[in-house]
């Protein structure tokens, strides 16, 4: 039984080791509200928000632009951006800013700020958005 334990114990130290060392690349830089927030004040930070232009339109945050994951110029687009300025990205809920950063870093940006939970987590933290 002792054996057995030790065992299930190293199996999940294992899990625990692989599964923490894969989420630590530059892609997976997503921040809490207050650190983007903070963030996007930076002069010179570049603010991209991801979502579809209907999403925009309901409500983004101040300065955003709009640049939509899902369109099949995404890469093209974002391509034409400064890669040597910060760069904040943020989505709906955060699955494609995540998808949008590890784009930036293949295409060579090195500042990726990502909004952890997107928008709705930005509201959720009575922060502001404009229309």
């Amino acid at each position: 039984m002792k054996k057995t334990t030790s065992f299930l114990r190293f199996i999940a130290l294992m899990f625990f080791f692989v599964g923490t060392s894969s989420c630590t690349s530059t892609a997976q830089n997503a921040t809490s509200p207050a650190a983007f927030e903070a963030k996007i004040v930076a002069p010179n930070v570049q603010l991209v928000d991801v979502r579809t232009p209907q999403e925009f339109a309901n409500g983004h945050l101040e300065n955003a632009k709009n640049i939509n994951f899902n369109h099949p110029e995404f890469k093209q687009k974002i391509a034409l951006l400064d890669k040597n300025k910060p760069i904040a990205v943020y989505c709906g809920v955060g699955g494609r800013s995540g998808k949008a950063s590890k784009i930036l870093v293949k295409l060579g940006f090195k500042d990726i700020t990502d909004l952890a939970g997107g928008i709705t987590a930005w509201l959720a933290a009575h922060k502001k958005v404009v229309k």
